[in-house]
């Protein structure tokens, strides 16, 4: 990402956290930094269908630690599938190496998207009170699937806009040529790869974990590069 445009999501990101923002500020300003971030993987991908050396398809490894590795692995997840890339669960010790797949241009925005959400996760968290009587590692769980959940669908309604603002038709075949290369390298790497059986959570904090996805800033504040810095979650 250019640093012209890192610096306006940044700058984005900056103004919808101030102590000051009422929440309908902080809203616009969140709805423009995802704004940014999914038009500026449309423009990368409509380059390199002209000059695929701009953007080539690539892998890197994130690891997620404990607490609560595998709720934070589905929060990659989560952000990694609206951008086209793709990630392979691998246990490491107490928590994950995270397999990413997709091209340059996505795992650059998947690195900087995720890095922030865990932070505004972390916090979301540390200012939410578990019901009385419930198990806080069961009501975290299901706060953070709610959180996870809500991030993914607003990710993958900003990259629908984006590419329809474009020639719709065009746009549509390019990312889709995108995702299915994503697929045969995944593929090549994983010839023999599961799905992971769908997890059932007891906690009470979905819809709370849900609501805090709606106010989460998708702007990020990471550094571009770099792979993703573990941010720690309240045990």
């Amino acid at each position: 990402m250019s640093e012209a445009m890192l610096s306006k999501v940044r700058k984005l990101l900056a103004q919808a956290e101030d102590p000051a923002c009422t929440p309908a500020e902080a809203a616009a300003f969140t709805a423009k930094a995802t704004e940014l971030i999914a038009r500026y993987g449309v423009d990368r991908a409509l380059l390199a269908a002209r000059d695929p050396a701009t953007d080539p398809v690539g892998d890197r490894v994130v690891d997620v630690v404990a607490p609560y590795a595998r709720d934070k692995a589905g929060l990659l997840a989560a952000v990694a599938d609206p951008l086209r890339c793709r990630c392979v669960r691998r246990h490491e010790g107490s928590g994950f190496a995270m397999h990413l797949f997709g091209f340059a241009s996505d795992l650059e925005r998947v690195d900087l998207l995720f890095t922030s959400l865990l932070v505004q996760a972390a916090h979301g968290l540390a200012g939410t009170v578990v019901p009385p009587g419930e198990h806080p590692a069961a009501f975290r769980r299901s706060w953070l699937a709610g959180f996870a959940r809500v991030v993914g669908e607003r990710l993958r309604t900003a990259e629908t806009v984006a590419a329809a603002e474009r020639d719709a038709s065009s746009v549509a075949l390019v990312l889709a040529d995108r995702s299915d290369r994503v697929a045969r390298r995944v593929a090549e790497v994983y010839p023999r790869l599961r799905t992971a059986p769908t997890r059932r959570l007891a906690g009470s904090g979905f819809h709370a974990g849900a609501a805090a996805g709606q106010r989460a800033d998708l702007g990020g504040s990471g550094v571009v590069g770099g792979p993703a810095k573990e941010r720690g979650i309240a045990r």
